[in-house]
């Protein structure tokens, strides 16, 4: 785990729910039995940090994270994401222009996972990585947290940093104002006792279930059947015809 201090953000906050992404509970998952502790992340040997230390692309940079957790675990090859590639689509989702500065506004995680699943994300090994579909839960609901990082490999969130998770090793402290920092986007690739793990920043983070408790505003399971598939898992009850439906309503814009 590092602690790299003050970093960029890049995370709108605010920003209208898309209610094209619908609840995760809609596809006939539940009870989803999570174990005490997952790790989806100790086979990546090193994190890139995909331009997050100078530039507000989180919401991107987190998908391209994502992207190379679920090769490294199901595929021969793992697709390891550069800033070029998370860059290119960050102008394409939120404007952004190499060298100009004003035109770094950061992105709303609902647009980045919407420019996922209907254009996909041009990789380093060509592509496009194309989502099948994402799905909200409530950050508040542990189990469904855990579960759903369990059985999808990620969770894609949206926090509200304190000041306090400037300089913090295990962001743990809770007295802060929520967003006091500003917008952040993550996965959380594993968690145990102690809390999630995600990753930013080209590392690791750990913070505590308490801490998440306070500063996690947004979560949404990412579901793609190549990652099931390859973990020889099918979410009891997923009804992919649904969200099939809902999905193709999203890239009708």
């Amino acid at each position: 785990m590092t602690d790299h201090g003050p970093m960029k953000l890049g995370r709108t906050r605010g920003a209208a729910p898309d209610p094209r992404i619908r609840p995760l509970a809609r596809y006939g998952v539940t009870d989803i039995l999570a174990p005490p502790a997952i790790d989806w992340y100790s086979r990546i040997p090193a994190w890139p940090m995909l331009a997050n230390d100078t530039v507000g692309d989180c919401t991107v940079a987190a998908i391209g994270h994502v992207i190379q957790q679920w090769t490294t675990y199901t595929d021969a090859q793992a697709v390891v994401m550069d800033d070029a590639h998370v860059l290119a689509a960050y102008g394409a989702i939120a404007g952004y222009r190499p060298g100009d500065p004003a035109s770094d506004r950061g992105a709303a995680c609902s647009a980045a996972l919407r420019y996922w699943i209907v254009a996909g994300m041009a990789t380093p090994a060509g592509g496009p990585d194309t989502l099948t579909g994402a799905a909200t839960l409530d950050p508040r609901d542990l189990e469904a947290v855990r579960g759903a990082i369990a059985t999808f490999g990620a969770l894609y969130a949206g926090l509200a940093l304190p000041l306090s998770a400037q300089n913090e090793d295990i962001w743990r402290a809770t007295t802060g104002a929520p967003g006091s920092w500003g917008g952040h986007c993550v996965p959380l690739v594993g968690y145990d006792a102690t809390g999630p793990v995600c990753v930013t920043w080209g590392g690791l983070k750990r913070m505590t279930w308490a801490w998440w408790g306070v500063y996690a505003e947004e979560a949404y399971a990412l579901l793609s059947p190549d990652w099931i598939d390859a973990q020889g898992r099918d979410p009891a009850g997923l009804d992919w015809a649904r969200l099939a439906g809902d999905m193709a309503a999203l890239r009708a814009g």
